[in-house]
């Protein structure tokens, strides 16, 4: 017994806690009544792709809304072939055609929230990623209507996610705040990423731990992440984010 309190004292403490508190700071903000009354126009991060010719990826996260907003983020992917003059943006959502192309602006504001910039790959190691990347979009097992639970997933992270353990060149993982990115898809209870650099143990999302060189020691519950950043230092706060450098 002795045990089994110990134990639900460190989830308390470890993933309750901050989850309260992130639920209370969110209170205290102003909030759009609505979709309709959100902004999701530019947040300006991007440079104007006409002024880059260099090919380019981009790995966004931003807050959602309602009260899931507290605790959760919904992430997107961004490309822009060499020499193209427009941005090319895919999401998971869970209307309509699930996969979305270009139905925001790169870098909008999602639900009033503005986006945090996760990963930036330019150049010509980007040129060489953005066909794999296309690749792992496509393959997505998720992609047909229905393919979409909120929580524990596949939802819009559980999507960007597999791209980023697909092509584990991006060298990226989702902030611990992106409820739904431990899901595997098609049950998979064990992943090893292609280059081997990050190994994955979940239940269905709910539970597991992942281990690497990008995503350092993380222990997942309930969707929930806690752990610690290794390559860049830093700890990993269930709903409120990553603190470190």
């Amino acid at each position: 017994m002795k045990s089994v309190k110990r134990l639900l004292i460190v989830i308390f403490i470890v993933y309750l806690l901050p989850t309260f508190a992130s639920a209370g700071l969110w209170a205290m903000k102003d909030h759009p009544s609505g979709w309709s009354a959100a902004r999701w126009t530019s947040a300006g991060i991007l440079p104007k792709p006409e002024d880059n010719k260099d090919a380019a990826i981009y790995i966004f996260s931003a807050m959602t809304g309602g009260l899931k907003g507290s605790v959760a983020s919904h992430a997107w992917i961004v490309t822009k072939e060499k020499g193209a003059s427009a941005y090319t943006r895919y999401d998971k959502v869970g209307w309509g055609s699930p996969i979305r192309r270009n139905h925001r602006a790169p870098d909008a504001y999602w639900y009033s929230n503005e986006p945090q910039l996760v990963a930036t790959v330019t150049g010509s190691k980007a040129e060489l990623l953005i066909p794999k990347i296309e690749g792992a979009i496509a393959a997505y097992p998720y992609a047909e209507p229905g393919g979409y639970t909120i929580w524990p997933g596949p939802n819009s992270n559980t999507f960007v996610a597999y791209v980023l353990r697909t092509v584990p060149e991006i060298g990226a993982v989702l902030p611990p705040h992106a409820v739904g990115r431990d899901y595997l898809p098609n049950g998979e209870f064990v992943h090893l990423d292609e280059d081997r650099r990050d190994l994955h143990v979940t239940l269905r999302g709910l539970a597991g731990f992942s281990v690497g060189q990008r995503s350092g020691l993380e222990v997942h519950f309930l969707g929930l992440v806690a752990g610690f950043d290794l390559a860049r230092p830093g700890i990993k706060i269930p709903a409120l984010g990553r603190i470190g450098i």
